[in-house]
Order: structure tokens, then C-alpha cells, then sequence
């Protein structure tokens, strides 16, 4: 366990800052993997880089061929060939090598899988915090129409009925159909099911809708609603355009689910 830990040390050891991207060197990450020679280490990485481009990622990127000196003794130096390696470059390597020979590249290869997979975590997480705030907004959103429209003769009954008529000029469905479609349970909302873009898509037509009845100085259930599913219908339009059909994106997890889970983990972090 000691030589684990070790190992896993000198590896964040050797990581330098470039241009903003941590890296390692490979000279030095061939000397933490157990490789004798450059030659063999370079076959390695030529491995690592057909992975690289296979898995669609820019090579280049993870992978930069510089040139660096070495120190030779009595302040001689030499020129050779170096790799300004990305982590993920480093995982790739570690893949690519022969754990049945080196030690150093099992532990190698658990280690960025372990440091990949926190990546995962953390990304993860950001999205649903990105997608709570989402949510958060448009309701704020929608509580701002509804407070604006109800001044100008709209009955509480009626906004409901307004933002249904937006919705499927939004989504291209009826409501209810959508709901049914992306396995809502009744009684629920369905923005508490919806990715991140239809939330915003549906954020976006009701500020619109907000701006243009007090720009408009509209009055009356009819024409507040056909201002909304024009805004609605505007920002579909939009979307297609790009190539994206709101209706066909996979529903995501329950909102109310996330917001316990972030709650949670908030929690474990102040105790």
C-alpha cells in the first residue's frame, strides 16, 4: 500500500502548469512507468495516440511534441525529444502499456482511472447545478408573466391554459402528450423532467413574453396568448434551425431527486 501511495505522489509530483493545462513530461512519466528506454517508450505513446484519435479527440492537443535539454555533467547539455502530455494523454498511455510486465503501469492505470472517473463526478454534479438553477429561473420567470399578465386581465385559470398553448409551439405536442411521451408522473410539472435546454428554451419565450406584453401594452387572455406562442413558436424556430427537436431529447432525472442529492452532499461537506 505504501508503494501505492508513493507512486501516486510522484505522479502529481512531476505535473507541471502549461498555458493553463496541467502536464507531464514524458521523459519523466517514461521513468515513474518502469521504461528503460525512450524507443520503447515512444511505441507506447504512438499507441496512445491512435487511441486518442480513434476516441475523436484532438491529438495534437493531448499530445505536444517539444524539444527539451538534458543535462550531460560539467554543464553540458544535449537536445533530445520530448511530449508535453495532458492527463488524459497519461491514461492513454497507462491503457496502452503491459501491466503483466511493469507494476508501475497497473498502478498507473488504476490511478488516472480513479482520477477520470472524479473528473466524471465533478462534471456531473456541475450540470445538475446548472440544471437546478435552470429550473430556479424559470420559475422566476414564469411567476414574473404570470404577475404582469394577471394586470391585464388574464384570470388565474386562464395562465395555465397559456402556458400549455406555449408549450406545443415550443415542443410540437400538446402538454399532456409530452408528459405521456417522457413518462411524467401525474400531478407533476413537467419542467421538473426536462434537460437543461428545453428548460432554458422554455425560460427564454416566457421573458419574451414578459417584455413584449408591457412593450405591446397588450391586454386580454387571446392576445397575451398569441404572444406567447408566436415568442415560443420563435425560439422552436430558432432551435431547428440548429438541428435540435426539443421534444425528441431523453427526459432527465426527477429535479426534486437532484436538489435532495446536492443537499446531501452540501451537508457532508460543512460536517
Amino acid at each position: 500500500m505504501n508503494e501505492i501511495k508513493s507512486l501516486f505522489e510522484r505522479f502529481e509530483q512531476v505535473k507541471f502548469d502549461y498555458e493553463g493545462v496541467e502536464c507531464w513530461s514524458a521523459r519523466d512519466l517514461q521513468e515513474l512507468l518502469g521504461y528503460t528506454t525512450w524507443r520503447r517508450f515512444e511505441e507506447v505513446i504512438e499507441r496512445a495516440k491512435e487511441s486518442c484519435q480513434k476516441a475523436g479527440h484532438d491529438r495534437d492537443y493531448h499530445f505536444d511534441n517539444v524539444v527539451k535539454m538534458i543535462p550531460l555533467g560539467k554543464g553540458a547539455e544535449r537536445e533530445v525529444n520530448d511530449v508535453l502530455l495532458t492527463r488524459y494523454a497519461c491514461y492513454l498511455i497507462a491503457q496502452n502499456g503491459d501491466p503483466t510486465k511493469r507494476k508501475e503501469i497497473a498502478f498507473a492505470q488504476t490511478y488516472f482511472a480513479v482520477q477520470t472517473r472524479k473528473i466524471e463526478l465533478i462534471e456531473q454534479r456541475m450540470l445538475e447545478y446548472e440544471r437546478v438553477k435552470a429550473r430556479e429561473e424559470l420559475t422566476l420567470a414564469e411567476n414574473q408573466l404570470s404577475s404582469i399578465i394577471y394586470e391585464r386581465g388574464v384570470e388565474k385559470n386562464d395562465f395555465s391554459i397559456i402556458r400549455s398553448r406555449g408549450d406545443e409551439a415550443l415542443f410540437g405536442l400538446p402538454t399532456k402528450t409530452l408528459k405521456i411521451k417522457m413518462g411524467v408522473p401525474d400531478g407533476r410539472p413537467l419542467a421538473d423532467f426536462l434537460p437543461t435546454a428545453s428548460i432554458t428554451s422554455k425560460q427564454l419565450a416566457a421573458t419574451m413574453t414578459s417584455i413584449n406584453v408591457v412593450e405591446k401594452n397588450l391586454h386580454g387572455t387571446p392576445k397575451i396568448t398569441t404572444e406567447h406562442v408566436d415568442n415560443n413558436a420563435a425560439v422552436r424556430e430558432m432551435l431547428l434551425k440548429r438541428g435540435i427537436k426539443l421534444e425528441n431529447l431523453p427526459p432527465e432525472e426527477d429535479i426534486k431527486k437532484i436538489k435532495s442529492k446536492l443537499k446531501k452532499e452540501e451537508k457532508k461537506k460543512i460536517n
